[in-house]
């Protein structure tokens, strides 16, 4: 299990587009992660995260753990240059019961409900949840691919 890693180990998003700040726990199929929600982020509507913003933020949350096998190997060593792509292939479901404000620290949980890795792609379904001082936010399964380029 890894804890409390700098997200920018397993996702290759940059500013303005990272919307993740840290991964607080992390295993083989589960990940929570933190993200202060600040007003200069390009999702924020007044004074609120929009639900892209909190979509984006369990989309990044997800795959971070489904990249995991690209930017860690079996011994938990960080591989250094990977290329990885990813994206949303679907969204199977999904609440959104709140929008969080900012200064708000966005808790996402995530779990692997399916993976289908053909050596040149992963696809799998992540169930996940989010939430700001213990209100439920978001809540949802999304599909994702992840290929190295």
């Amino acid at each position: 299990m890894i804890e409390d890693i700098d997200i920018h180990l397993y996702l290759p998003h940059h500013e303005p587009m990272l919307m993740v700040d840290r991964i607080v726990v992390m295993d083989a199929e589960s990940v929570e992660t933190i993200f202060t929600v600040k007003e200069d982020n390009i999702f924020i509507d007044n004074g609120k995260l929009c639900e892209a913003g909190l979509i984006e933020n369990a989309a990044q949350t997800c795959s971070s753990i489904v990249a995991r096998s690209y930017f860690v190997d079996d011994e938990e060593n960080h591989k250094p240059n990977a290329n990885v792509i990813g994206f949303i292939s679907s969204i199977k479901t999904v609440k959104i019961h709140a929008m969080p404000k900012t200064g708000c620290d966005v808790v996402t949980k995530a779990k692997l409900v399916s993976r289908f890795d053909t050596g040149t792609y992963i696809t799998c379904m992540m169930s996940c949840s989010s939430y700001c001082n213990g209100e439920l936010l978001l809540e949802g399964e999304i599909n994702l691919f992840i290929q190295e380029r």
